[in-house]
């Protein structure tokens, strides 16, 4: 068995990273279609968010395959956090989980949520992968490759094909949240001039941008970190890009920040890219 050293130090090998983050959304995604296939309670967290047992279930097996693989290297979980379990340094690297990303999606029994991974290095989400167990869809993404992924009914990758952003055309294609939507939404949507709209639920938003989908994905509304990195992750490892409204890259491994709590985001706007 290798050492504790080891292994941490091998978090610098993307393809080993990736490879394992692949496994573990398999084996989360089956075991969430499990319990929704088999019906669940709904809870309701103290910010008022729903969280069944395909949350805590795919979390755990999540962080399990982690914590064994890279112990030297904090993990940052939303049902954990939710628990009051959080981190003290993150150092240079950690992974953000969100186990079930659309849980209302998963409760409301639509098809688009995901299960999410990633790796944060300096703050920046540099490896994910975004399984989607309901429609079999599959994203992944390191540095300069990223890809979608087609999973067989036993839960192994059957093809993968490289997937890259598009240049927008005249008409945009907006991405926008189905449970989220705001106002302001409404009102940058309208501002991009003559827009095709796509309501999805959860991260697929930016992987349709990934994948050369979509063109721009705007969020005003709140999102935590682990809503966002491992898409983040994807949408950046095909070219693409997620700014605060203030232009500066989305970062990752916010701590201590006014008026609000560890590891919320800002407003953001995700592009396929970039306007000149």
């Amino acid at each position: 068995m290798p050492s504790s050293i080891t292994k941490a130090a091998a978090v610098s090998d993307d393809t080993q990273v990736l490879a394992l983050f692949e496994t573990l959304a398999l084996d989360a995604g089956r075991e969430i279609m499990r319990i929704f296939e088999a019906g669940c309670a709904v809870e309701t967290k103290a910010d008022t968010s729903p969280v069944t047992d395909a949350d805590r279930a795919s979390e755990c097996i999540i962080l399990e395959g982690l914590r064994d693989a890279f112990p030297g290297i904090v993990c940052v979980a939303e049902e954990e956090a939710s628990a009051g379990v959080r981190p003290g340094e993150l150092g240079e690297a950690f992974f953000l989980v969100d186990p079930l990303d659309g849980t209302k999606e998963f409760v409301a029994r639509r098809s688009d949520f995901t299960v999410n991974i990633a790796l944060i290095r300096n703050g920046v989400p540099e490896v994910g992968v975004v399984f989607a167990p309901c429609s079999g869809r599959f994203f992944s993404g390191r540095p300069g490759l990223a890809e979608t992924l087609w999973v067989g009914d036993d839960y192994t990758v059957v093809a993968r094909q490289r997937v890259s952003v598009r240049e927008p055309s005249m008409t945009q294609t907006v991405v926008a949240s189905r449970s989220h939507n705001t106002p302001q939404t409404d009102e940058y949507i309208i501002s991009l001039g003559a827009a095709e709209i796509v309501s999805v639920g959860s991260s697929l938003k930016f992987c349709l941008l990934a994948a050369g989908e979509a063109d721009v994905y705007p969020r005003f509304s709140r999102t935590m970190e682990w809503d966002t990195a491992a898409g983040d992750a994807v949408l950046r490892a095909a070219g693409g890009m997620t700014r605060t409204v203030d232009g500066a890259p989305l970062s990752y491994g916010k701590r201590n920040i006014a008026d609000d709590v560890d590891f919320a985001n800002p407003f953001f706007i995700a592009r396929g890219v970039e306007p000149a």
